[in-house]
């Protein structure tokens, strides 16, 4: 995961364009200038952050913040500039979300349907770990298409031309960029257009620590697909009661284990209901079993 690149579009209310450029360059130690009907941002590397309007935010001061191509290390500069956005004023209200891209260079049929299949597997928990919004999940962030997942499995692709065919329910050769299949919590008409596979589940938040699980948790979901043999794209039952627990098994199946990834499993895990450490209800140890249960040497 810490070799894929990526992108990030954080929408922000609150704050002018230029303001959010301001507060960006003052973080990358660059300048800001105006850029057509937005601002951008450009760090002392020749790499361009911008603020550009996004027609569906509200207010009459908002900004949508496109990063430019960043790696792994780069995660701790963002965090800087989304605490410097805050302190100047942005923030995320009900008509935000943030749209993280990762690189497809490396995915083809194999690794796109993997990807499809993990995610359709536990996107009730995902959706739930992440608390989406009703109208969002409507609209925006869609589930993925369960005539796509049927596709996928009748007839297993070989290659993208194929994994195309059943994206769109026949062959695109030319994807528009705002085609409408792009609403998907996962969205592969990014792909086919510009080669990044883009998710679109998060809502819009400030928060820096947010900000780095959501990108971690994106980059380990892209790396399980690239290094798996083969996937299920079996629904997950989703339970309230145990969905804590559930999610932390995903997000340690992922390869978010140990005290790197100790507040991304903090922050993904907190809309959850149930215990993270067991799965039901938790039994006192010191209480005697029922004897059904007891070994036969005990009964004896």
């Amino acid at each position: 995961m810490k070799t894929l690149r990526f992108g990030i579009e954080i929408e922000t209310v609150g704050l002018s364009k230029e303001g959010a450029a301001r507060a960006i360059a003052s973080v990358l130690g660059g300048t800001a200038r105006p850029s057509g009907s937005g601002w951008d941002a450009v760090a002392t590397d020749g790499r361009v952050w911008r603020a550009v309007p996004d027609g569906s935010l509200g207010g009459y001061h908002n900004a949508e913040i496109v990063s430019p191509i960043l790696s792994y290390a780069d995660i701790e500069t963002l965090q800087e500039i989304v605490r410097a956005l805050h302190t100047a004023g942005a923030r995320a209200d009900a008509t935000c979300g943030i749209h993280i891209h990762i690189d497809g260079s490396r995915f083809d049929a194999k690794e796109l349907t993997s990807l499809a299949k993990i995610v359709h597997k536990q996107e009730r928990l995902i959706e739930a770990a992440l608390g989406i919004q009703a109208h969002r999940l409507q609209r925006y962030c869609r589930p993925l298409d369960s005539a796509f997942i049927e596709r996928l499995e009748a007839r297993p692709p070989r290659t993208v031309a194929e994994v195309n065919a059943a994206w769109y329910g026949r062959q695109v050769h030319a994807p528009a960029r705002y085609d409408q299949s792009r609403y998907h919590g996962v969205n592969l008409n990014s792909y086919f257009y510009r080669k990044t596979i883009e998710f679109r589940y998060f809502e819009g938040t400030t928060h820096a620590g947010k900000v780095k699980a959501y990108v971690q948790f994106c980059l380990a979901l892209a790396a399980k697909a690239l290094g798996a043999k083969s996937a299920s794209s079996r629904r997950r039952e989703y339970n309230a009661a145990t969905a804590k627990y559930d999610f932390r098994v995903f997000l340690l199946s992922l390869g978010l284990i140990g005290e790197e990834f100790k507040t991304a499993r903090l922050h993904l895990l907190s809309g959850l209901g149930g215990s993270a450490a067991w799965k039901g209800e938790r039994r006192d140890r010191r209480a005697p079993r029922n004897p059904e249960e007891r070994p036969a040497a005990l009964t004896a």
